[in-house]
């Protein structure tokens, strides 16, 4: 066993605190809901960019290659000064919702270039202009653009110009749990000789302004070290090889600038930028002390050269650290990191791919952030309007205090259940607790509401993501038995709990009419559709959705497996549960799946596919014939039983009969459990073999669905052929658009209108994964579409695989194609390796678009490269999946077949 396994297996089962320390700093506090008092009707505007040098922040911190403890008490992070900037640059700059003509986009080069899972060794890249930063002309120039047009990135400015900048690399190393190394390595990259400053920052978050705690101290010692004093962690020293000048101030709001009222503290928040930038010297503690200290090194770097800085911070309150070791020490926690990452890398795997594989885990535990906010105590600070019609007034129990998995540290800083599902699944591969304890804290009662739904994220903890958690537990916990041989009964004990409360909630708030039609907003594909689904239609009504239904059936088959796999562990209790949620997909498959051409049917006769239904007041109908994932997703609500399940659970016969008797064209319009397929395995599933291959025809011509990276979330015919509804002299229209989104719904920054989305092709490479362990090599399929060539359904999911990973990896002209056009990034050394994994991608020629760092999902990317390269799955498919103490015989299976 490598020493980082050894570590994580420490933290497990010895509750050693490895994990005490790490990333678990923000990206972006400010402009959130989290530190948004009521000032401005629009949670970015209450807290902008502007004000966060100055006001101090009440739930979290941000800062620039940070770090902290996992409560966020003590914080430490990168600051820099070029000498030509108006502000000290002390966090990412980026654009709000309301400034981007897309939305949020940050406007920095930074990347996540290595981290184990404890964060023993992490490796961080921040790329930092040394030509002044062009924050007003990233504003206005955003600002005129529309929706139409690109967005306005900082290599379109001068900023990078002749190579005139720095990059600033980052490390962190663990001696020990509470003794971390840091070295800053500054390389100059331009032809002339610069002077910059460099302040390492260490400050407590505010916690004293409404918990009652004693004020912790930061203050000078003799050695030229500072010591940080608190309750709640004791002391903690930070020390450099070589001596900086300390500054000092406290970590408070300068209510001069923020409120034009007195402070009550000389030394308050922004000391430093006035310090360094505007010469002030009196804002500083000329007592040495205070919450926030900085080291700053005011250092000259030559042309081509470089200045290292070395640090160490320990728990301790002894003096300065010995740094005669510094680097040996760094070495070893550099090359355990690279045992462990050469564990997890598939066989004759290339130099890239396993860049990509790293940096896409790296970037999935760099991700990871301390998240706070008690909703009671945040209404009690709001400003506006009465309580109960505050945001989220409704979840006041919430208390959130968590090291949670960010779907990006800037442009998400906050919890997104959905998002959050799929993290685990990459996760598992690097950190199975870590994984396992996401999904139990969001399926516990401490998140989860009394009525059993799971707040969304921040901004409406009362929106409707798609209902993935039962399949991430079932994929998460199927992943530990394949790859490690483990199985953790209590984790799905814990988890079905959750998930039983949610989908109960499902069924009685999300299907109105109570015929398993279910309507929940925008399901996590934001504008994919005619309307805004998260509005009342302005034809009046509702829509049944397609994809609505096809979650719910993918739910309730997830929870079968569940059930499934507790009773084959001996758990009989789980058996009546079972045969519930059989018969809830059952009645899902049978309400959405039905035969002919009456248009208040989601399946469409004459097209092959599924569409969402527009149900008019008056109860006519009508489909919406966007060809789109939505149509996709039931070929996605499929789960595989293995024969010793049936002889498990006999009530499955029955209840599938008394639904053939109650509706009698069932049997013919959806995978029959009662057909017999490969290794006497049983398919549950929307889709019967003939729509199967209609639905996997469209998918597969690549002048529809089928990118030459992945599956579109919307058909390329949708772009000569858009689809145009009219209602009362008003036209809607869905095109396809590739790239960004020309449509504000959403903030302007979603887009399922054509790009690549990673958490989409996940679900369907599933899907195909399943069938083909039902119908395996007898069914094939032409792929793509049109090319004679004949493929089974795994070929198929490894040719999707395949395209998918054609976006990171370099290309026969050395290209990557996630960086479009940008030649610094496919063309310059100390670029080109740098990965940056994106929210989703051009469907035509795979660039990525919006949301840069680490999307959360996007990480998938790793899990996709390494399991479907390290099992072999035509050969996992060919055998049966338990154990020999519970197979059944011949002629038990015979009886189960009559």
């Amino acid at each position: 066993m490598n020493r980082e396994r050894k570590r994580l297996e420490d933290c497990s089962t010895q509750h050693i605190e490895w994990k005490k320390w790490g990333p678990y700093l923000s990206e972006r506090q400010w402009g959130t809901v989290r530190e948004d008092d009521g000032s401005n009707e629009n949670p970015w505007l209450s807290f902008t960019h502007d004000q966060s040098r100055s006001r101090a922040y009440r739930y979290g911190e941000d800062g620039i290659a940070g770090i902290s403890d996992d409560k966020q008490h003590l914080c430490f992070a990168l600051s820099l000064w070029n000498k030509k900037d108006k502000i000290l640059k002390e966090r990412l700059f980026g654009l709000s919702g309301p400034k981007g003509n897309h939305g949020e986009d940050v406007k920095e080069y930074y990347f996540y270039l290595d981290s184990t899972p404890t964060h023993s060794y992490m490796k961080y890249l921040y790329k930092y202009p040394l030509n002044e930063y062009p924050y007003l002309d990233l504003v206005e120039t955003n600002a005129a653009r529309s929706k139409n047009d690109f967005e306005y990135e900082l290599l379109d400015t001068e900023a990078f110009k002749n190579n005139n900048y720095l990059d600033v690399f980052v490390e962190y190393a663990k001696k020990d749990i509470n003794n971390i190394l840091i070295k800053i390595t500054a390389h100059n990259r331009s032809n002339e000789d610069t002077s910059v400053v460099l302040l390492p920052t260490f400050w407590f978050r505010n916690t004293w302004w409404n918990y009652n705690t004693t004020e912790p101290i930061i203050r000078l010692l003799d050695d030229n070290s500072v010591i940080a004093t608190s309750d709640s962690l004791g002391d903690y020293v930070l020390s450099s090889e070589l001596s900086p000048l300390w500054l000092f101030t406290n970590n408070e709001t300068n209510h001069q600038r923020i409120h034009n009222i007195p402070n009550h503290t000389p030394y308050v928040k922004d000391a430093f930028n006035e310090f360094i930038v505007n010469h002030k010297s009196e804002v500083i503690n000329p007592e040495h002390q205070g919450t926030k200290a900085g080291a700053m090194f005011d250092v000259c770097i030559p042309a081509g050269g470089k200045v290292e800085l070395r640090l160490s911070l320990k728990a301790t309150n002894k003096p300065k650290h010995d740094f005669s070791s510094f680097e040996k020490n760094l070495e070893i926690k550099k090359t355990e990191a690279d045992e462990f990452y050469n564990d997890i890398y598939p066989p004759h795997c290339k130099e890239d791919e396993k860049r990509v594989i790293r940096q896409a885990l790296a970037g999935m535990l760099w991700s990871k952030q301390y998240y706070e906010l008690d909703i009671s105590e945040w209404l009690n600070e709001y400003k506006g309007g009465p309580r109960s019609s505050l945001r989220n007034h409704d979840w006041e129990h919430l208390k959130n205090k968590h090291i949670i998995s960010m779907p990006d540290k800037w442009e998400y800083p906050w919890y997104a259940v959905w998002d959050l599902a799929f993290h685990t699944i990459p996760l598992t591969m690097v950190d199975p607790c870590f994984a396992k304890d996401q999904l139990t804290l969001f399926l516990g009662k401490r998140y989860q509401h009394p009525n059993g739904q799971i707040p969304a994220y921040e901004w409406s903890f009362n929106d409707v993501n798609p209902p993935v958690h039962a399949y991430a537990v079932i994929t998460l916990y199927k992943n530990l038995k394949q790859m490690l041989n483990v199985t953790d009964k209590e984790f799905l004990k814990t988890c079905f709990d959750g998930l039983d409360r949610n989908f109960q909630w499902w069924i009685n708030h999300k299907d109105p009419t109570s015929k398993n039609a279910f309507q929940a907003g925008f399901l996590g594909l934001d504008n994919i559709g005619v309307f805004d689904r998260s509005h009342s239609l302005p034809t009046g009504g509702h829509i049944e959705q397609s994809d609505g239904n096809a979650w719910m059936a993918l739910y309730a088959q997830n929870m079968l497996e569940i059930c499934l796999e507790l009773i084959t562990q001996g758990y009989s209790e789980y058996k009546d549960k079972a045969v519930d949620y059989y018969n809830h997909f059952l009645e899902i498959a049978s309400a959405m799946d039905k035969i002919g051409e009456n248009e208040d049917e989601m399946w469409d006769e004459e097209d092959q596919f599924f569409y969402d239904v527009l149900r008019f007041p008056d109860g006519s109908a009508t489909r919406l014939k966007v060809r789109s994932l939505v149509g996709l997703l039931p070929m996605c609500a499929v789960t595989v039983l293995e024969p010793e399940h049936l002889k498990l659970l006999p009530g499955f016969a029955k209840t599938y009969q008394y639904m053939v008797t109650r509706t009698k064209r069932l049997s013919k319009t959806i995978a029959s459990p009662m057909i017999v397929g490969k290794n006497k395995r049983r398919l549950l599933g929307i889709l019967n073999e003939e729509k199967l291959r209609a639905v996997l025809k469209i998918m597969l011509d690549e002048n529809e669905f089928l990118s030459p990276y992945g599956i579109r979330s919307l058909s390329k015919y949708h772009e000569e052929n858009p689809y145009v509804f009219k209602w009362n002299e008003e036209e809607f229209t869905v095109k396809y658009i590739p790239g960004e989104s020309d449509s504000l719904m959403f903030g302007g920054n979603s887009n399922w209108r054509g790009p690549i989305w990673f958490p989409a092709n996940t679900v369907i490479i599933r899907s195909l994964y399943q069938q083909y362990a039902f119908y395996g090599d007898d069914f094939k399929i032409e792929c793509p579409t049109g090319s004679g060539n004949m493929m089974t359904l795994i070929e198929v999911a490894l040719e999707i695989i395949k395209r998918l990973e054609k976006i990171f990896l370099k290309d026969e002209n050395n290209y990557r194609p996630v960086y479009g056009w940008y030649k610094e990034f496919q063309e310059d050394p100390n670029w080109e390796n740098n990965l940056l994994f994106y929210e989703y991608f051009h469907g035509d020629n795979g660039a990525g678009i919006g949301a840069s760092h680490q999307t959360g999902w996007t990480g998938m990317i790793a899990y996709l490269m390494v399991m479907f390269r390290t099992y072999n799955f035509n050969q996992l498919m060919n055998k049966a999946h338990w154990d020999k103490d519970t197979q059944i015989n011949k002629e038990e299976e015979d009886k189960i077949d009559e």
